[in-house]
């Protein structure tokens, strides 16, 4: 068997063994992919064109949209190409870039939406400290700090996981290099040390979720306390699409990394990895737009802008 020393390439799981199927996860992988490069591409015109949209909820906006353009060309082109050519093959430096770049935008995202959370706190809860709390020093030390923590994460699992002998073969159960299923081709005893990292890892990411699950009950405790029905609609125009991306990310990332063995299956495990690495990204940005007003009307100016130049 190879080790990771003579190892040229890994085997990718393909979508379908049959030709028609494979076109079709292609134009549908086109589809996905043009909808979430023109949804993030308009978002990130539209904050830095639109002076209204210089605020720190729109500051973090574009970084998410930055992100999520990253995830998409990480895992997405590469499944494009296998299923319009048929192949399912996929170099080992390639591998090891797709994975660093994948793991470095998820852990950069999960960041921001940390970083997001605590703004609609901020807005909601104390909004007399919101100027204070929220300079525009303190959201680029945040947002720098959300970037670096994606790519310190990623550097040390990629640099480690590569680092150990694989000698179980070079096919992955993934459409992409994910760090799991490269960790299963392992026969050494090595692999425990990345095991202990993604511990780490994985601790540090429910403390995120336990502070976003706490920062979203004083939301809605100070939600309910306001009298006008206007407040209300701006509270929760402020809060909810946060509340609903960060729920469609969590909830499929969680499942398909906690699901129970007994309903796992290689369809159900390529269908859930496209639920949290493809969708999310895609949906961001109609999420943001849908109860964001002046988003929407700045989306409007930047559309209309473009039409008028043609």
């Amino acid at each position: 068997m190879p080790n990771s020393s003579s190892m040229a390439q890994f085997l990718l799981l393909a979508f379908s063994d049959r030709q028609e199927l494979q076109l079709l996860h292609f134009w549908l992988f086109l589809g996905i992919s043009l909808a979430a490069l023109l949804g993030n591409g308009l978002i990130l015109s539209a904050v830095a064109c639109d002076q209204h949209l210089h605020t720190p909820r729109d500051f973090f906006l574009l970084h998410l949209s930055l992100i999520d353009l990253g995830c998409i060309c990480t895992t997405v082109p590469k499944a494009m190409h296998n299923s319009l050519w048929g192949t399912t093959t996929i170099s080992y430096i390639g591998c090891a870039a797709q994975a660093f770049f994948f793991l470095f935008f998820i852990v950069a995202e999960f960041s921001i939406l940390t970083i997001m959370c605590y703004d609609c706190y901020i807005a909601i809860c104390k909004p007399l400290h919101y100027g204070t709390l929220l300079g525009s020093r303190a959201c680029a030390h945040m947002a720098a700090a959300a970037w670096a923590s994606g790519f310190l994460n990623a550097l040390l699992h990629t640099a480690n996981t590569f680092s150990l002998p694989l000698c179980q073969g070079n096919a992955l159960g993934q459409f992409f290099c994910e760090i799991p299923h490269i960790l299963k081709l392992s026969c050494s005893h090595s692999y425990l040390r990345e095991l202990g990292l993604i511990v780490f890892s994985a601790s540090l990411s429910f403390g995120c979720f336990i502070f976003i699950v706490f920062s979203y009950v004083q939301i809605f405790r100070a939600v309910l306390r306001i009298p006008s029905k206007q407040g209300w609609h701006k509270a929760f125009s402020t809060c909810l699409p946060h509340l609903a991306v960060v729920s469609l990310f969590i909830s499929t990332a969680t499942f398909a990394y906690l699901k129970p063995p007994s309903i796992s299956s290689p369809s159900l495990d390529l269908a859930l990895s496209v639920l949290y690495s493809v969708v999310p990204p895609t949906l961001n940005p109609l999420i943001y737009s849908l109860r964001n007003q002046e988003l929407k009307d700045a989306l409007r100016k930047v559309i209309l802008g473009v039409f008028q130049k043609q």
